[in-house]
């Protein structure tokens, strides 16, 4: 590989890092290029950039961004997964494919310039996503609103239900 692409590719990963929002670090030693490829779909899916980079160059990169914080992890085959969105989603996808694959191990994460250990990845794996969140919490809001409008409607209802209750008596 020549200087110049070299120094793109640095530049290039640099400024994906940069406006990451998690990364994570995985040794695919042992997969077919099949089973790379189906791997990626299912990243790209859930959007996300999965990329297998030289060790050197992605030290490089990761200088002055939240992903300086895997430089320990960086030896034998690397890949690196870099998320710019919702870091539940990967998590999950890579997580399912190292049980389901055992010649793919993931090694680290970062969460916003923040270690992640393989213990804190499974963790993230099991959050709900961030749509179901985001669903539940509008839920939690709108309860004591629709509650109350309950509490509301039950009081004429009520009045209604005892008028009638008197008309029939008297109909009676």
């Amino acid at each position: 590989m020549k200087k110049s692409s070299k120094e793109l590719v640095v530049s290039e990963l640099a400024e994906k890092l940069a406006s990451a929002k998690a990364s994570f670090l995985a040794d695919y030693r042992g997969l077919t290029v099949d089973q790379v490829n189906q791997l990626r779909s299912k990243l790209r899916e859930v959007g996300v950039d999965y990329r297998v980079v030289k060790n050197t160059l992605l030290k490089l990169a990761a200088k002055d961004t939240g992903a300086a914080c895997l430089e320990k992890h960086l030896a034998g085959p690397t890949a690196i997964a870099i998320v710019m969105d919702d870091p539940v989603a990967p998590a999950k996808v890579l997580s399912e494919y190292a049980k389901q694959n055992n010649k793919f191990e993931l090694k680290a994460g970062a969460l916003e310039g923040k270690l992640l250990s393989l213990d804190d990845i499974k963790a993230l794996s099991d959050l709900p996503s961030r749509e179901v969140l985001l669903a539940k919490m509008l839920g939690s809001m709108n309860a004591p609103i629709t509650n109350f409008v309950g509490v509301l409607a039950a009081v004429p209802r009520s009045l209604v239900q005892v008028l009638a209750a008197i008309q029939d008596k008297k109909a009676a």
